[in-house]
């Protein structure tokens, strides 16, 4: 390996972490955010179709580099697969697929649907996987249990966004299924080790955003199932609304974690729910919605430029990809 790669070089590509995959994450979430405010308020610009290029761009780099990682350090893929904790990131990636197939649902259907196929047959995979680790596990402690546990079986609730364009129903609502059953499931688990075992660790004390997604994300895939902002439909952007509220309740404390990639977490679920609020504006046609939506974006573009600012800072200063981070 130090005949072809510099030994400083190897040692960053091998501590390369699935996580990453949350940047596209938040980004692809972002585009669309901006993508659907267009549609709303009709800003007069199209600042969505920029954000989907460099974001796509970002997921081809990240790619190639964690394909290099898996050719070179094959072992420490198996380990990220193998980690307790880790593990509930390896979806990161299919879940990057599929808010892509979203993002190019309208400008490029075709892309959109391979996108989508590849990610939902990839996260169906993982889906299966995670369920078998959890069901014979050997190595799980309350203490590896944090909201990122949601990723790989409720991040399901995402495929019929665009699986309704893609696929007969049935399918969608496979998958809807499997996230809707285990949303409770997770939240209560992981409430549980939350009240009785003590907070989480500063460096996934982020994740804790991410109980903001599921229902968000599930209003807005239950819409395009059912066609309609129905009694479940407000429960689920209610339940997101609450989730959103408590943790800007803590705001002061967030402020003061060190940085890690796991700052990321603030940014796919926001931007769900500044989706779901721009959706809640445009079905009902009531002012408080289109004044929250715009509120949520203009936050959310904040949260991400903080974060690019903060990634960049620490790419820079070599703190990613080191051990630990």
């Amino acid at each position: 390996m130090t005949e072809t790669c510099p030994p400083e070089t190897a040692s960053r590509l091998k501590n390369f972490p699935v996580s990453a995959f949350s940047i596209i994450m938040g980004l692809a979430g972002f585009s669309i955010a901006w993508d659907r405010a267009e549609q709303v308020f009709d800003p007069g610009f199209g600042l969505s179709s920029l954000l989907l290029a460099c974001t796509t761009i970002l997921f081809v780099v990240l790619a190639v580099v964690y394909a290099l990682k898996a050719v070179k350090h094959p072992g420490e893929v198996m380990g990220e697969i193998r980690h307790p904790v880790k593990l509930a990131f390896i979806p990161s990636i299919s879940i990057s697929l599929l808010l892509l197939s979203i993002a190019y649902l309208h400008q490029q259907p075709a892309l959109s649907w391979w996108l989508w196929s590849i990610g939902s047959v990839v996260h169906l995979g993982i889906t299966l996987y995670v369920l078998s680790s959890w069901i014979h596990h050997t190595k799980y402690e309350i203490t590896h249990l944090n909201p990122a546990w949601f990723i790989p079986v409720v991040g399901n609730i995402l495929i019929p966004i665009a699986g309704v364009h893609h696929a007969p129903v049935d399918v969608s609502w496979f998958f809807f299924s499997i996230g809707v059953f285990f949303w409770p499931l997770l939240t209560a688990i992981i409430f549980n080790r939350l009240i009785f075992h003590g907070s989480l660790p500063d460096r996934f004390m982020p994740t804790l955003f991410i109980f903001i997604a599921p229902p968000a994300v599930g209003f807005i895939s239950w819409f395009n199932l059912t066609g309609e902002v129905d009694a479940f439909a407000r429960v689920l952007y209610f339940t997101g609304l609450l989730f959103t509220l408590l943790l800007f309740a803590q705001t002061r404390y967030f402020s003061r974690l060190k940085f890690f990639l796991s700052w990321w977490a603030y940014s796919f679920p926001l931007a769900a729910m500044t989706i779901a609020t721009l959706l809640m504006a445009k079905q009902t046609g009531a002012a408080f919605y289109s004044w929250l939506a715009a509120g949520l974006l203009g936050l959310l573009s904040l949260v991400i430029a903080v974060l690019i600012w903060r990634t960049t800072l620490a790419v820079l200063r070599k703190e990613i990809c080191v051990e630990g981070h």
